[in-house]
């Protein structure tokens, strides 16, 4: 019965993302929901970039492992990104009407730098989509009884998303989005209320808490624990600015006012909701303490869903797996289309400049599909690997690629096209290096990369040769005039 509810859930949704695929009429529609999405709605689907299978699953099982300071990275870092995006960057991205982050990599830097940027965000996606991906497939096994495998509710689940987003784009996402939010919201806080009242109270999870230091959030005083502490928080807060899913849905705002409040207001609400599934997941030490250890051992991811199946009426079992359907769903969705649109945008039109429109918007459509059937692939190699571990690794590659060239573009004048090469350069072989070597287990591979980034382009654009030749260009220029 719970099964076939879920399956209607999926079906609803589909139908809902059909719908609103009748708006795309061209590209623009189809990449950033024609610039038309209203402040509720960017707010919503700024929310949904996150909440995800890591929020109700990856964080709290860290969360209960090893306390607050274990989730750093997400949701502070993640919730911190949207807020610093809304702050520094929306306004000024979003006047220049882009369709992708990686436009503006051209407009700052020219072609090149276009090209591998291009290729360090779609990289970036596998490991973050894979992660939903492989949710997916853990609810449906769950959900069967086991009847269905792993990989066979990863193949469900991918269809049941690509169903609406190969023809809706970002108008299905966006308003996918806004109905699975409600539905998360409400039946999280709901199960919430719930827990709280099996276990005799929230005073008893709450003082659970405090008694095994799950509240401690600052790392130990000594330089290593700091260093790794200060890597983890800034991987998602810094290392997604660069990203296609977040400027997308900045980009679709229907003003400057929506792209800037929008990922301030689902930034906050993102960290602050966050705490809802580690509550639940404290909860059931206290309602099934011996099976929760046992389970804490063996796969912590399995432990909320545990408590729901076998401790909680039908009606809540209903409520949490909407829930958990919605996030994943919301967040899979733009993950899917964001590589895609990048891939037609900033790499396939240099081979074909005067692709049409409606010819640029089928190919995108192709793109998403070709991009999860490989997706597919990858999560099913990588079945087994934490869903959290997944996520975090994602943003590595745009962190030390990706995030000075933004960065150093927008707000210094000397940012030079060398000093974006040797930033990306010198970001992903330090990284490369301290991931492959020992030195990784001493100091954090992404935080030496992102270093080593900052080096790259100050070095790169403070050459003395490179500023003569932008004065002799420049002077060129205007001799010509």
């Amino acid at each position: 019965m719970l099964l076939t509810l879920v399956i209607v859930y999926l079906l609803v949704t589909i139908a809902i993302g059909l719908v609103a695929a009748k708006r795309v009429k061209n590209s623009a529609d189809f990449a950033i929901a024609g610039r038309k999405l209203p402040l509720m709605m960017i707010v919503t689907t700024t929310f949904a970039t996150w909440f995800g299978s890591e929020t109700v699953l990856g964080i709290p099982a860290k969360f209960v492992n090893g306390g607050l300071h274990t989730v750093v990275e997400d949701p502070f870092g993640a919730g911190f990104c949207l807020i610093l995006v809304g702050l520094f960057f929306a306004a000024r991205l979003y006047r220049m009407t882009l369709l992708t982050i990686s436009d503006y990599f051209r407009e700052r830097y020219g072609r090149s730098v276009e090209v591998v940027c291009s290729l360090i965000i779609m990289v970036s996606y596998l490991g973050w989509v894979s992660a939903q991906v492989t949710a997916l497939g853990l609810v449906f096994h769950v959900l069967s009884g086991q009847a269905i495998s792993i990989p066979m509710g990863m193949v469900i689940g991918v269809v049941s998303i690509l169903a609406y987003t190969l023809f809706g784009g970002m108008w299905s996402v966006a308003i996918t989005d806004f109905i699975q939010m409600i539905i998360l919201v409400g039946g999280l806080a709901i199960l919430a209320v719930f827990a709280s009242h099996m276990a005799g109270g929230a005073d008893k999870v709450v003082n659970l808490a405090l008694s095994r230091d799950m509240f401690r959030f600052l790392p130990e005083p000594n330089f290593k624990d700091i260093v790794f502490f200060i890597a983890a928080a800034i991987t998602m807060m810094l290392g997604s600015i660069p990203q296609q899913d977040v400027f997308q849905r900045v980009m679709s705002a229907d003003s400057t006012k929506s792209a800037t409040r929008g990922p301030v207001i689902g930034g906050i609400f993102y960290i602050l909701f966050a705490f809802v599934p580690m509550f639940l997941v404290t909860s059931a030490l206290v309602i099934m303490p011996e099976q929760a250890e046992a389970l804490l051992q063996d796969d912590p991811q399995k432990v909320l869903p545990t408590l729901v199946l076998e401790k909680m009426p039908f009606i809540m079992q209903v409520l949490f797996f909407g829930a958990l359907l919605s996030a994943i769903k919301s967040c899979a969705s733009a993950t899917l289309l964001a590589p895609s649109v990048t891939f037609v945008e900033n790499i396939w039109r240099q081979f074909r400049p005067h692709l049409g429109d409606q010819q640029e918007l089928k190919t995108m459509r192709i793109t998403v599909l070709v991009f999860s059937a490989l997706v597919l692939l990858y999560a099913i190699k990588m079945q087994g690997t934490s869903i959290y571990e997944m996520v975090s690794g994602a943003y590595q590659v745009t962190l030390v690629g990706a995030f000075v060239p933004l960065v150093f573009g927008l707000y210094w004048k000397k940012a030079s096209t060398q000093g974006a090469i040797f930033a990306i350069v010198l970001g992903l072989l330090t990284w490369g290096l301290f991931l492959a070597t020992p030195a990784g287990e001493e100091f954090p591979a992404q935080l030496a990369g992102v270093l080593a980034s900052l080096t790259g382009m100050l070095v790169g654009s403070l050459d003395p040769q490179a500023i003569a030749n932008r004065h002799a260009s420049h002077h060129k220029l205007v001799g010509a005039d």
